[in-house]
């Protein structure tokens, strides 16, 4: 049976990644079985780490970029005692320590060191760019590569367990922040080094109770759902799901009109900032800006127009 055309798809689909497999892989995966012309994600997560990826189909593209800055949550191992040059298992083996014997009281004194604001190395092995290039591509060609400290704000981390050589912990941060180069530095500071062996995230906003889609699933309602789509359809979240925690103004028919066509309102914008704009009707027509006392447009979805709705 042919293969339907890609079409015109708007939504999120909350996609639990499966490991060994890159974040780019698997959107393009879900991409294929939605048969969307447009899809991106909120974030890679490392091939070797599984759990949330909110994959952005359409419209909701649009709002990617706000995702990127949200808070998440981490289970993660840690094999104290040997080094990688990935921070992580996939990684070639740099040197190994004897692991001194510790208790939780030990380690949780270590911890305390990284919550907060904190200064952090990324991994070289990583998909920050430097003069417009991965680190990563640097790396793998063998090129010498500086990463500067940066910071970032690790609000919670808690040790689940300590056994022998491995450590688990949650860990609950803000955006930048990689959980590879925590336990890299965690393990630094217990006197043995550390790397990643399991990581998985857990939650981003501001999804915290994620009902989390494996490919598996896709895969199999692709196969049994009919031509139209509609059971693959079911699973997304409209767009207004990435905007609940967004200040919002909501809109008279008339406001939302010339909101829609690209013209300010005066006398709407209580407090400087973005807000999100909606109709009465209670869909998002996208996202404004308050600046002295005028609500101006910043990034408006198809349908604010008044253009026919294809999702």
């Amino acid at each position: 049976m042919p293969r339907l055309p890609f079409r015109p798809v708007d939504g999120l689909l909350l996609l639990d990644k499966p490991a060994g497999m890159s974040s780019n892989a698997a959107l393009q995966r879900v991409r294929r079985h939605y048969r969307a012309e447009k899809a991106g994600h909120t974030g890679s997560l490392d091939p070797l780490a599984t759990g949330l990826l909110p994959v952005c189909f359409g419209e909701a593209t649009k709002v990617a970029g706000l995702l990127l800055g949200a808070r998440k949550a981490y289970e993660t191992e840690a094999r104290l005692g040997t080094v990688t040059d990935t921070d992580d298992a996939d990684g070639e083996v740099l040197r190994q320590r004897e692991v001194p014997l510790l208790d939780a009281h030990a380690v949780e004194r270590v911890l305390k060191r990284y919550v907060g604001r904190i200064r952090q190395r990324p991994p070289v092995y990583s998909a920050l760019k430097q003069g417009g290039e991965p680190l990563y591509a640097k790396a793998r060609r063998g090129e010498r590569v500086e990463v500067p400290e940066r910071e970032v704000e690790v609000h919670a981390l808690e040790l689940l367990s300590v056994t022998g050589a491995s450590l688990r912990l949650r860990i609950t941060c803000g955006p930048g922040t990689y959980v590879r180069s925590l336990v890299r530095d965690i393990g630094e500071d217990l006197g043995c080094g550390a790397h990643v062996v399991a990581l998985r995230r857990l939650w981003a906003e501001p999804f915290r109770s994620p009902r989390m889609y494996t490919l598996e699933e896709i895969e199999a309602i692709d196969q049994a759902s009919e031509p139209g789509l509609a059971a693959l359809d079911s699973l997304l979240m409209p767009v207004e799901a990435a905007l609940v925690d967004w200040p919002r103004v909501v809109l008279t028919e008339a406001q939302a009109l010339r909101l829609g066509h690209g013209q300010s309102l005066a006398g709407l914008a209580a407090a400087n900032g973005l807000v999100a704009a909606y109709a009465p009707s209670g869909r998002v027509l996208g996202l404004a800006e308050g600046r002295d006392g005028v609500l101006h447009p910043q990034r408006l979805f198809r349908w604010a127009a008044g253009q026919p709705d294809a999702a």
